[in-house]
């Protein structure tokens, strides 16, 4: 049977990582960067959809208006991309493995303490800055390493990353809503946050930043022995060279448009379903539909992207993201929502897989840890202000129609800023 290419890369990651000498010998020690990089991914996001379902039980308990419940999350979404600017830095210079455990730690911290959550200062602080530290690393650092341990196939490999993410978003929901059924939501709380914790300090010690140290080349070429350290030879262009350049720009405000959509999905996709009739466990399987849906998005554009470029992949993306919002604002029934669900889940995944090797197509990776951290900083700016614009929204109006029409204008804009990115100017050295 032949498969897939990106189905027979998943099945060399996990059967290298078990298997005997034969498979050991064409092993590429990338693909344990993948493995980690989808567990980190499945981990830190399902943490992050889970507050979708704490959100009404929230409300229920304390009486919290939505802009508060919802500034929490925006406050997380500011403190992921700021200090995830300043994580993307420092793993240019000395690798993943710390950085990953510290906010794994972070993470977990964060959630163990919500079980004792009585005000909404403590939502803040607990939530919002330490949980929100513990978001920074699961997109900028994996993407950043796997950028750097694949060449050829980074797109692919972005995707299978990525998958992670479509993996938490599909399973954390369903399981937070058991839960928090079965032992309330303190408690559910509590195994989160203690299982973060232990998941992504384990997971953090497979990561190493490149492959040049183990005597390997990008992609499973062969360098020096393994064990002995080869030079980093990574071109591209530097913050200063970059911040010089439109493109840099178009894509730091394409990623705002992004995140301002996405994340106020993500946060509010539950309570709209609750408010137009639905049950916690069908309003969650909206959520995790989002979650599943995204997995094939991520692979599909990921692999995609290898052959079309950046560019068009990112106008793939919007196209769908406008179909999905047009059709929300059509939505009245649980059908209606789950065929939203769809729609937006594949273009979700595709947005999420293809921003880091567009970075790296457009500016190379010497410095792609920085430059990748600003432009995901742009978009937890929209990730910030867009769920705390739609709660106010809701208190002052009583519906998300007006939230959902800002939406659509948002990945219009996107859309129009994507159509005239332009490749960089290489200059006389060739970078």
């Amino acid at each position: 049977m032949q498969w897939p290419p990106a189905l027979a890369d998943l099945t060399i990651i996990f059967a290298g990582m078990g298997q005997g000498n034969n498979v050991r010998s064409r092993y590429f020690y990338g693909y344990n960067i993948v493995a980690a990089g989808f567990a980190i991914q499945a981990v830190s996001i399902g943490a992050l959809f889970a507050y979708g379902v704490l959100f009404k039980e929230f409300q229920a308990e304390f009486g919290w208006s939505r802009a508060t419940i919802s500034g929490a999350s925006s406050l997380a979404f500011f403190v992921m991309g700021a200090a995830g600017i300043l994580a993307g830095r420092i793993n240019d210079r000395i690798g993943p493995r710390i950085l990953i455990a510290l906010s794994g730690v972070s993470l977990g911290i964060g959630y163990l303490l919500l079980t004792y959550m009585q005000k909404p200062w403590q939502l803040y602080l607990f939530y919002g800055l330490l949980v929100g530290v513990g978001y920074s690393t699961h997109d900028v650092i994996t993407m950043s390493t796997v950028a750097r341990w694949f060449v050829k196939r980074r797109g692919m490999m972005s995707g299978i990353v990525k998958v992670g993410t479509g993996c938490g978003q599909l399973v954390v929901p369903l399981i937070a809503t058991v839960l928090i059924g079965a032992i309330g939501w303190r408690y559910s709380c509590f195994i989160i946050g203690a299982t973060a914790l232990a998941a992504l300090v384990a997971v953090a010690q497979v990561m190493r930043r490149d492959p040049h140290s183990a005597g390997l080349l990008p992609d499973g070429g062969s360098g020096a022995p393994e064990g002995t350290f080869m030079p980093v030879d990574e071109s591209g262009f530097s913050l200063y060279e970059a911040s010089r350049m439109r493109q840099f720009w178009t894509l730091c405000f394409a990623e705002f448009a992004i995140f301002s959509c996405l994340l106020t999905i993500i946060v509010h996709i539950v309570p709209h379903s609750r408010d137009l009739g639905l049950s916690p466990t069908i309003a969650a399987g909206v959520l995790s539909t989002i979650g599943g849906v995204s997995m094939l998005g991520r692979v599909t554009i990921g692999t995609v992207n290898d052959a079309i470029g950046g560019k068009r992949s990112l106008i793939t993306c919007f196209i769908i993201l406008i179909g999905g919002l047009v059709w929300l604002q059509l939505s009245h029934n649980a059908l209606m929502l789950f065929l939203f669900a769809v729609l937006y889940g594949f273009a979700h995944g595709g947005f999420f897989t293809v921003m880091s090797p567009t970075v790296a197509e457009l500016f190379g990776t010497g410095s792609h840890g920085l430059l990748f951290g600003i432009v995901l900083f742009s978009g937890t700016l929209g990730g910030a202000i867009g769920p705390l614009m739609a709660g106010r929204t809701f208190d002052l109006t009583g519906s998300y129609r007006l939230v959902f029409i800002i939406l659509t204008a948002m990945a219009v804009l996107g859309f129009i800023l994507i159509t005239t990115l332009r490749l960089p100017k290489k200059d006389a050295s060739g970078i």
